[in-house]
């Protein structure tokens, strides 16, 4: 239970908020942009949960795929996210 108490609680909300920024900022984005922008994540699933809420939101939407430039994913595949334009969806 130690290390429940020590885990980065506010990691996800937190990544939420730097995808938002990120898609203000670029026309396409990745998770490789998130882990520059923000402090690791407690386990590495929440890099794909934050993306998923981020898109059950209506704020993303995912565009393509890349190759991650990330050594530690051997530049394995990696899904492509824009902002959601207005309207789109609904």
């Amino acid at each position: 239970m130690i290390a429940a108490a020590l885990e980065d609680s506010e990691w996800p909300a937190d990544a939420v908020a730097t995808i938002i920024g990120l898609s203000h900022a670029q026309d396409v984005f990745t998770a490789d942009d998130l882990a520059r922008e923000l402090r690791k994540p407690p386990h590495p699933n929440h890099v794909g949960a934050a993306f998923l809420a981020a898109k059950n939101q209506g704020l993303i939407e995912p565009v393509s795929y890349t190759t991650s430039n990330n050594s530690t994913r051997k530049h394995g595949a990696l899904r492509t996210w824009r902002r959601k334009s207005e309207g789109v969806g609904k």
